[in-house]
């Protein structure tokens, strides 16, 4: 199952979101609102019993992906997060581990919205399985996103 969270003032309309429904049919695009307790809890009710998981995060939805992964990291199969906000796990109020889901980041080098080394930081501290690839782009990684591997990335299983 693939789903893409959309970042904290965005929705499932965005860009990114339009893209994933046009290019990847089966994917899940919920839109999610409120608090981060109220967004957990919806993203938790729609993976119930749900395995093989491919998480795409983006911002806050990065930071929701990752929560998810912490959570329950059998049921993941991996992670691609786009400038996500992972800084904020610390202070999320939720419990975090080092996990070894494998994690594709992409992150701008002139993001002005979550700062690339607060986010590497991060990166380093919790995931073992990691690819973090500094792009030059923007926290929205206009130049970046469709040229992505999406289709390599998105296949139901690794090989």
């Amino acid at each position: 199952m693939k789903i893409f969270i959309h970042g904290l003032e965005s929705s499932n309309q965005g860009a990114k979101a339009i893209y994933f429904r046009e290019h990847f049919q089966d994917m899940v695009i919920p839109h999610f609102t409120g608090e981060l307790s109220e967004r957990m809890g919806k993203l938790n009710d729609l993976l119930k019993e749900k395995s093989g998981i491919i998480l795409v995060g983006s911002s806050f939805g990065g930071l929701m992906a990752s929560l998810f992964a912490m959570e329950d990291e059998a049921r993941v199969d991996r992670l691609i997060l786009l400038a996500p906000a992972i800084n904020y796990l610390d202070s999320s109020g939720y419990r975090t581990k080092r996990i070894s889901t494998p994690i594709r980041i992409y992150h701008g080098t002139r993001d002005d919205v979550i700062p690339l080394s607060a986010a590497e930081d991060a990166a380093e501290k919790y995931f073992s399985s990691l690819i973090f690839n500094r792009v030059d782009d923007d926290h929205f990684l206009h130049s970046t996103f469709e040229t992505i591997d999406w289709d390599g990335f998105l296949k139901e299983k690794r090989e």
